[in-house]
């Protein structure tokens, strides 16, 4: 019994003295031209999701069957989305294309994520993967409007997509000075912009109001 317990510690420090010579060896790969290996692959995609999916469980997920918060987060997704992921009729920008992992085409990651897993990573980001932390620079009132759209890209194709994008000048975060000046007018004179604090009923937090003279992107 002892001489398989001394065998067990013998083995397990041989595996990590070898471990930490491999790590200072220089031998691994990390550029992104490199693919992963298939068990890389696994036990990296396993993890993400399992960790997604624990996280995103208690998140209160406001009511984004409204055409409003699509509208809002059309130009948002345009800003923040579509250079690495992409849109309908529309490719990935160089700096997606260079990623690796490769950023996944978001209307099938809608088909296969809730709404709060959406938003979770749309909020925190994924480490080491290229997906930013959107949260660090948005309030969530910001960040719903996007989430609506991408539940909502599934449905949409090339020209639906373009005239979505089409009537949604002056809507959303990310909205252009002169979009939100070529907008609509509403009733009362003041340009058509949608206020998604007034649609969105369950914030999930109570965080400060966003100040966009430091906003950053």
């Amino acid at each position: 019994m002892k001489t398989i317990i001394k065998t067990i510690v013998v083995s397990a420090l041989l595996i990590a003295v070898g471990a930490v010579a491999y790590v200072y060896s220089g031998l691994h790969d990390v550029s992104a031209s490199a693919p992963h290996s298939d068990l890389s692959n696994w036990a990296t995609s396993t993890t993400m999701r399992a960790s997604i999916k624990r996280r995103a469980k208690d998140i209160l997920v406001p009511d984004l069957n409204d055409d409003a918060l699509v509208r809002a987060g059309v130009n948002d997704f345009e800003a923040m989305c579509v250079g690495c992921h992409g849109a309908p009729g529309k490719a990935r920008g160089p700096a997606g294309k260079g990623l690796n992992p490769q950023a996944p085409d978001l209307r099938e990651v809608a088909q296969q994520r809730t709404p709060a897993e959406l938003f979770w990573v749309t909020k925190h980001g994924i480490r080491m993967t290229g997906m930013p932390a959107w949260g660090a620079t948005h309030e969530d009132a910001s960040l719903w409007p996007v989430v609506a759209l991408m539940v909502a890209l599934p449905e949409l194709d090339v020209n639906s997509y373009g005239e979505l994008l089409a009537g949604a000048a002056g809507h959303g975060h990310h909205a252009t000075d002169s979009a939100q000046r070529s907008a609509p007018p509403h009733e009362d004179g003041e340009p058509a912009i949608e206020h998604v604090e007034e649609v969105l009923e369950e914030p999930t937090n109570n965080e400060p109001e966003h100040d966009h003279s430091t906003h950053q992107h």
